[in-house]
């Protein structure tokens, strides 16, 4: 299968079978992305053939990010007729630290994601928002932290007394994707749609006036 992150600091993908990657490509600038990823992609179906089955994740993390690895994966699925699967950069997180990391034991995983003007998407088992650093939701127990805006979470949780645990797992892993991919195309996850998943409301907003009536 084809395993596509790109929600944040670049992007990667992967040929992944059984667990085991087959060929892996980065591109690590946060510019250019769009343009390189398919690139990349083509690559890597050269070197080790058409996939199955894409799995891609939806977010949250950075808009040009998230659409540049989308818009490639449905190209690749809708081309070879396969499914595209979406997982979320929590999923993908929760794997890895299941896999390197069992004792985590009764700490919940929150996981923190850069945003933008000093703020941090948030995602709480599921329950997914953007906060302020100094406006975080209060931990009411050992919670553990993951993602690429962990260090300034657990730092400001820490200062206010909660029971932290930094996790070393900051972004998603093409592996640790296919992983929860292959679930999910097994029907073993909640289906979940390859779209991007907003947390911001959008920015963009209709003109005062009403949009302009259509060319006649």
């Amino acid at each position: 299968m084809l395993a596509i992150a790109s929600a944040s600091g670049g992007g990667a993908a992967a040929m992944v079978r059984d667990g085991t990657v087959l060929a892996e490509a980065h591109h690590e600038a946060g510019h250019g992305l769009p343009a390189a990823l398919p690139l990349l992609i083509a690559g890597l179906i050269e070197k080790a053939g058409a996939p199955g089955l894409v799995a891609v994740v939806v977010g949250p993390g950075s808009f040009t990010g998230l659409r540049a690895g989308l818009s490639v994966a449905h190209g690749v699925g809708l081309g070879a007729g396969i499914e595209v699967v979406g997982v979320t950069v929590a999923e993908a997180l929760a794997e890895a630290l299941g896999e390197a990391l069992p004792a985590l034991g009764a700490r919940a995983l929150w996981v923190a994601m850069e945003s933008r003007r000093g703020h941090v998407f948030l995602d709480r088992g599921g329950d997914c928002a953007a906060y302020a650093l100094d406006a975080l939701p209060p931990a009411r127990g050992p919670i553990a932290i993951a993602g690429d805006a962990a260090n300034q979470v657990a730092a400001t949780l820490a200062a206010g007394g909660a029971d932290v645990m930094l996790t070393p797992e900051r972004r998603p892993a093409p592996r640790h994707v296919a992983a929860v991919g292959v679930r999910r195309a097994a029907g073993l996850l909640a289906v979940l749609a390859a779209v991007p998943l907003y947390v911001d409301a959008p920015e963009a907003k209709p003109p005062a006036g009403g949009l302009r009536p259509p060319p006649r």
